[in-house]
C-alpha cells in the first residue's frame, strides 16, 4: 500500500464569512432586523444586547455596516478570484428573505441580491457553500415566539428553506443547515444560535436543549426537502468542535474529557449524522432533570433526515479536568483549562495544529462520511505599515501548520473534501463585536467604533494562500 500524502484533485479551497458579521446593508433592500442587529460593540468585556429598539444615537451596532459586502460584492468576489478561491462559504440572511420570519410572501429584492451574488461567484468559477442560518434569525421570531424554544419556528424555517432551495436549486450545491448548532449547549448559544431574548433565570439547560431539539427536527426536514427539490444537493451539519484533552492521566480527568466530547461535540453529530439521540445524552437529561418535549413523529423525522457530510469549525483546544481550581484558558463560547504545552494567541486562544488532526480522525472514525473544515483561523491585531502592507506572518504560520496536519489526516485515511478558513476578509468578531480582532486575508479599513474608509488591502497571507491553492496544498512556504 502506498501513501500519496496529497490533497484530492477536486479539493475545495476557499474562505468563510457570515452575513451578520460581513454583509452590512442591515435595513436595505427590504431586509428586516435580525437578532445580530441589536448587538452593540464591546465596551465592558463582551457583547452587549440592547433592547429590541435600535438606538443609533446611544449605541454603535457593528453588524449594520460590517464590512459592507452588500455594496461591494462584485469587487470583493473579484478579489476572492484573484486569491484563487474555488469555493466561498457564506450565509443567507434569513431576514433579507423573510423580514419578520413569519411573512406570508418572500422579499423579492432580498432574493435578487443573492441571485446576483451567486451569478458573480459563477462568473469566476467559485462554488458557494451556503449556511442557511448563521446566528442571524429575524428579531421578530425572538420577540413574538421566544426563538427556537418555540416549535413554531420549525415550520417557519422550512418555509424559508423551501424558498431558497427552489430559487437557487441550479446555483447552489452545498448547504449547511445551522451554523455551530452545538453552541446551544452553552449559555451564550441561547442568544446566538437559539435567537432568544432571555433573562438569566430563563436561560436554563432545559430551554436550550428544547431549542436544540427543534433545530434537529428542522435540520432533518430541510435535508429531506432539499433532496426532493434537487437530488444533487449536498447538505451538511456544522459543529463548533470544542476539543478538550484530559488535564492529567487521572482516570477521573479522562472520563470527564470523554463526557465533555460527548455532550459538547458528539451529541449533535450523532443526531444529525446517525439520526438518533445517543444513550449518553439520555442519561445526562435524566440525571440533570432535563425534560424536553419530543413529538411522536420526531424520531422518524430524525432518521430520515441525516446529513450528507459533516463540517466543523476548529480554532483551538483546551484541557478538561475534575480540578476546577486550575488556570483557565480564554475561549469564545467555552472556557477550559490551560494546556502547558501550547502557546496562545493575543486573545488567549491556545494554538494547537495537531489537535486538528486528532479531531479529523475522531470525527471520521465515528461517522465515515465526507468532512469539511469550514472555519479555522487566527484573530490578530493586524497593522498596516508605512508601505500600505500587512505582514501577517503569524497568520501564515498558523494556517501552514494546520494545513500540514490536514494533509496528515488525509494520509490517515480521513475523507477531507474542503477547507474554508475564517475569514475571507476582516469582519466583525463574534465574541466582542470588534474589528480589531482581524481574521481575514484582506484588510478592511475600519475600527471598533465604525471609523474608516472600508478600503480593501491584500495582506501577505492573501498572496501566500494563492500559492497554496495553486499548488493544491503542496507549496506551503
Amino acid at each position: 500500500m502506498s501513501y500519496i500524502n496529497k490533497f484530492p484533485t477536486d479539493f475545495l479551497w476557499g474562505a468563510a464569512s457570515s452575513a451578520n458579521q460581513f454583509e452590512g446593508g442591515w435595513n436595505e433592500g427590504g431586509k428586516g432586523t435580525c437578532t445580530a442587529d441589536i448587538i452593540t460593540n464591546q465596551k465592558d468585556g463582551f457583547l452587549r444586547l440592547t433592547t429590541p429598539q435600535i438606538d443609533t444615537d446611544k449605541y454603535y451596532y457593528p453588524s449594520h455596516e460590517a464590512s459592507d459586502f452588500y455594496h461591494n460584492y462584485k469587487e470583493d468576489i473579484k478579489l476572492f478570484s484573484e486569491m484563487g478561491l474555488n469555493c466561498f462559504r457564506m450565509s443567507i440572511a434569513w431576514s433579507r428573505i423573510f423580514p419578520n420570519g413569519d411573512d406570508e410572501v418572500a422579499n423579492e429584492e432580498g432574493l435578487k441580491f443573492y441571485d446576483d451574488v451567486f451569478d458573480e461567484l459563477k462568473k469566476y468559477n467559485i462554488e458557494p457553500i451556503v449556511t442557511i442560518s448563521h446566528y442571524e434569525a429575524p428579531l421578530n421570531l425572538a420577540i413574538k415566539y421566544g426563538g427556537w424554544r418555540n416549535r413554531t419556528l420549525i415550520s417557519l424555517y422550512i418555509r424559508y428553506c423551501d424558498t431558497i432551495f427552489r430559487r437557487y436549486k441550479d446555483k447552489v450545491k452545498f448547504w449547511l443547515t445551522f451554523n455551530e448548532i452545538n453552541c446551544l449547549t452553552v449559555s451564550f448559544g441561547a442568544i446566538t444560535a437559539g435567537a432568544m431574548l432571555l433573562s438569566d433565570e430563563e436561560n436554563t439547560e432545559e430551554v436550550r436543549f428544547q431549542a436544540l431539539h427543534h433545530q434537529f427536527v428542522a435540520s432533518a426536514l430541510a435535508v429531506k426537502l432539499g433532496h426532493e427539490i434537487n437530488s444533487n444537493f449536498k447538505i451538511g451539519c456544522m459543529i463548533a468542535y470544542m476539543c478538550g484533552y484530559p488535564s492529567t492521566c487521572n482516570p477521573l480527568d479522562i472520563l470527564k474529557a470523554q463526557q465533555h466530547d460527548q455532550m459538547k461535540n458528539m451529541l449533535c453529530g450523532d443526531v444529525q449524522v446517525r439520526g438518533y439521540y445517543p444513550g449518553f445524552a439520555k442519561r445526562y437529561f435524566k440525571e440533570n432533570n432535563i425534560n424536553i418535549v419530543v413529538e411522536e413523529d420526531d424520531a422518524e423525522i430524525l432518521r430520515n433526515g441525516v446529513v450528507d457530510f459533516y463540517s466543523f469549525s476548529y480554532y483551538m483546544s483546551n484541557c478538561v479536568g475534575a480540578d476546577a481550581s486550575k488556570d483557565k484558558a480564554s475561549g469564545n463560547l467555552i472556557v477550559g483549562l490551560k494546556n502547558p504545552y501550547l502557546k496562545a494567541s493575543e486573545w488567549g486562544w491556545q494554538i494547537d495544529p495537531e489537535g486538528l488532526r486528532w479531531v479529523l480522525n475522531n470525527v471520521y472514525d465515528r461517522y465515515q462520511i465526507p468532512i469539511m473544515i469550514v472555519e479555522n483561523g487566527l484573530g490578530a491585531d493586524d497593522i498596516v505599515d508605512e508601505n500600505n502592507q500587512v505582514n501577517d506572518d503569524y497568520r501564515i504560520d498558523y494556517l501552514r501548520r494546520h494545513i500540514e496536519q490536514m494533509k496528515e489526516a488525509i494520509n490517515d485515511g480521513v475523507e477531507l473534501i474542503g477547507y474554508t478558513p475564517w475569514s475571507c476578509m476582516d469582519l466583525i468578531s463574534l465574541s466582542g463585536g470588534e474589528m480589531k480582532k482581524r481574521y481575514g486575508f484582506i484588510y478592511v479599513d475600519k475600527d471598533n467604533d465604525g471609523n474608516g474608509t472600508l478600503k480593501r488591502i491584500k495582506k501577505k497571507s492573501f498572496h501566500w494562500y494563492r500559492k497554496v491553492i495553486d499548488s493544491n496544498g503542496e507549496n506551503l512556504d
